[in-house]
């Protein structure tokens, strides 16, 4: 079965940096688009960003501006999100997601193959 599983994540300042890692098993990674999507409390779950398989197409949610980078190490089956200049509207749960489409680059989670179970970021002011 496969298993995406999250790190990184933790409690961190504002303006800090983080760094958040999520690493496939049983998964012929290399073949899927990777993504990062984000929770916070009473809230719909909001698309962060989005890497193809091959890395040369790239996505960001609009409120990333620049703050964050996606990337992926296919040969270690891990997908990374760097958060810089945090705030604390970037606190929530950070979820791993693989597809083999391309609907995540739409923005929306809906019917994406594989989910992780989250890491919590939290942002203190």
């Amino acid at each position: 079965q496969v298993q995406l599983v999250e790190s990184g994540g933790g409690l961190v300042h504002a303006g800090d940096s983080l760094g958040l890692s999520c690493t496939a098993s049983k998964h012929t990674f290399s073949t899927y688009a990777m993504g990062w999507f984000r929770q916070a409390p009473g809230k719909d779950r909001e698309f962060v960003a989005a890497l193809s398989r091959g890395g040369n197409r790239i996505a960001y949610g609009d409120f990333v501006k620049g703050r964050f980078a996606i990337s992926r190490d296919d040969a270690n089956e891990t997908v990374f999100l760097q958060m810089n200049n945090l705030n604390p509207d970037d606190t929530g749960v950070y979820y791993c997601a693989s597809d083999r489409g391309s609907g995540m680059f739409s923005g929306s989670y809906y019917g994406l193959d594989y989910w992780g179970q989250g890491t919590q970021v939290t942002v203190s002011s």
